[in-house]
């Protein structure tokens, strides 16, 4: 038995076991709920790659620093960078190997719900078949049909969950570029630059990152109802969890734009 029949006869088994509690959508209630307990158990990989992005984002200005003050002696750089990594007994890629891990657990849940071999996909939601897709649903009643009804659910919801993600990133960026600015001008006489603007196609980059969030909403577009249960599930964990684990830097980020406006009133409030 392949491991994908192996975890759609739990989910058939959890389903049995809820279905008192949710009728006909017992399947689609424990797809919804296997997939908050995959990314509970998940959780402590999440936490240790935030460990590692506070990590990078801490070492940041001192790297920059390197790069502009060395940026005519690669070797020199390297020798200094991996000075630096060592002093603080971290490395380049901190948090990124506890990402990838999480890499085959998404990958297999997401083909056990978008393959018909578990056996899924032929129950319902409220009626919406979960192998279904939204484009069989406007043929069948319209975006406010019975059917339709469920997928407007999820855009509402996907659309809520990018839109919060949207607004974190681009407060996010917009503090990092303020951030590289005031770097770049503290540089060597004075002269320095962003790194940002020393890398092509960055900016642009920049601006098109935060609109990735929406790309969930074409995703439950054209993937079967069971996957679109499970996408929307799983990046509301996502933005819930991101905004757990980088509260405290969040608050700091605030704390500082918040000093900062103050210095830079108090110079207006002498002079006038």
């Amino acid at each position: 038995m392949s491991v994908f029949a192996t975890l759609g006869s739990a989910l058939s088994q959890a389903a049995d076991l809820i279905e008192p509690l949710f009728g006909a959508s017992a399947t689609a209630a424990a797809i919804i709920l296997c997939t908050l307990c995959v990314r509970a158990a998940l959780h402590p990989l999440a936490r240790a790659a935030a460990r590692g992005e506070k990590t990078r984002s801490a070492h940041a200005p001192r790297l920059a620093e390197l790069r502009r003050t060395y940026a005519k002696d690669p070797q020199r750089l390297r020798e200094e960078t991996a000075a630096l990594y060592a002093e603080t007994g971290s490395s380049p890629l901190a948090g990124c190997l506890p990402a990838l891990l999480q890499l085959p657990v998404f990958f297999v849940m997401y083909h056990l719900f978008t393959s018909d071999g578990s056996g899924l996909l032929a129950h319902t939601l409220l009626g919406a078949p979960l192998g279904g897709h939204w484009a069989q649903a406007l043929a069948d009643g319209g975006p406010v049909g019975p059917y339709g009804l469920v997928y407007l659910a999820l855009f509402a919801l996907a659309a809520a969950v990018a839109t919060w993600n949207y607004l974190r990133a681009r407060t996010t960026m917009a503090r990092n570029v303020a951030s590289g600015a005031a770097l770049g001008q503290a540089g060597p006489a004075g002269g320095g630059t962003a790194d940002g603007a020393a890398v092509p196609g960055l900016a642009a980059m920049t601006k098109m990152m935060p609109l990735l969030s929406f790309g969930t909403l074409v995703s439950i577009a054209v993937l079967p109802l069971a996957a679109s249960l499970y996408l929307v599930t799983t990046t509301a964990w996502t933005a819930c969890e991101r905004a757990l684990l980088h509260r405290d830097r969040d608050r700091k980020r605030g704390q500082d734009g918040q000093d900062g406006r103050d210095s830079d009133a108090a110079p207006a409030r002498t002079a006038g």
